[in-house]
């Protein structure tokens, strides 16, 4: 049997007819079931004895996304989102630090605290990463808001 009918419903509960080929139906599914086989090879958590091909450490693109993933396009959102933070952080310390001797500005912790908290929660985080980027320095490995409060940081470019 080459063809099967199959009622369909209308808008208006009126039914209709419509041919549905077996074999296009046959041809479908099996195209299905090879990309499924596929990709289950691909799968590292699949029972499948293939696995695809690991990059080791050493080789390049190790530890990176696959260029054109979106992880990797999220990877770069990231990067640029806390880039404009720092920036914005080393503005807002020019902004309010005064400057000392050696032409640098500074400003006390409990200061630049009162003034960020409104622009953004996450102080803390922002200065270590501007301090790994060599932008800011400031003693201690943690700034505590009230005991910290009159740690310097001091902006270096």
């Amino acid at each position: 049997m080459e063809t099967d009918e199959a009622p369909a419903q209308h808008k208006d509960g009126r039914a209709e007819t419509c041919t549905v080929s077996v074999k296009g139906l046959t041809e479908n599914w099996q195209k299905w079931s090879n990309d499924h086989c596929e990709y289950q090879k691909q799968n590292p958590f699949s029972n499948g004895k293939v696995t695809p091909p690991q990059i080791q450490r050493g080789q390049e693109g190790y530890g990176r996304p696959l260029e054109g993933s979106k992880t990797e396009q999220r990877g770069k959102d990231a990067h640029s989102h806390i880039s404009r933070e720092v920036t914005e952080l080393c503005q807002v310390i020019k902004e309010i630090g005064e400057s000392g001797d050696d032409g640098r500005t500074s400003v006390r912790f409990g200061m630049l605290f009162e003034r960020y908290v409104t622009i953004s929660d996450k102080l803390v985080g922002v200065l270590l990463r501007a301090r790994k980027q060599g932008l800011v320095h400031f003693e201690g490995e943690m700034l505590w808001q009230g005991r910290d409060d009159e740690v310097l940081i001091t902006l270096l470019q």
